[in-house]
């Protein structure tokens, strides 16, 4: 059955992920490295890892199959999970496939290398409602494309 995976640390479209698992009954594992609040619901789980190095990657790595879906912002995640055969979002709606991640792995490293030598400073801007908005249509988007795709993943009622 199709399951959402959950960089859960520092991910701000929790809240968004469960909206769109609920309508399509969905189960859901946030994995993190510290214990965090979720809702009371029976098809969302908590995962607390230990605080190694990529422990949190390592894990969802461990269980994705082939189909689920990834929630992360973490580029060298994001290719793992595609080697695995996943669907991986970014939180700001991108989609990481195949045909890009090679080109975004290379500007990730461009632009950390630009920050240890001081050429740029500050992280990505804050997420806006856009961004919201562009993420849960590309997850409902990427459901979609499963579901069509692999008909035993829908237990879709309403």
């Amino acid at each position: 059955m199709l399951h959402i995976y959950i960089d859960a640390d520092a991910c701000p479209v929790k809240n968004e992920v469960y909206r769109v698992a609920n309508r399509y009954r969905l189960e859901v594992t946030l994995v993190a490295n510290t214990w965090m609040r979720i809702p009371d619901e029976p098809w969302i789980a908590l995962e607390v890892v230990s605080d190694g190095f990529d422990a949190a990657d390592d894990w969802i790595i461990q269980h994705v199959e082939s189909n689920d879906i990834v929630v992360t912002a973490d580029i060298p995640l994001a290719s793992r999970c595609l080697e695995q055969g996943a669907r991986v979002i970014g939180t700001t709606g991108k989609p990481f496939t195949e045909n890009n991640i090679g080109t975004t792995v290379a500007t990730r490293d461009l632009l950390a290398e630009l920050r240890s030598t001081g050429e740029i400073t500050g992280g990505p801007p804050p997420l806006q409602q856009r961004d919201r908005s562009r993420f849960l249509q590309q997850l409902d988007r990427v459901i979609q494309s499963i579901r069509r795709q692999h008909p035993s993943n829908t237990t879709e009622t309403g």
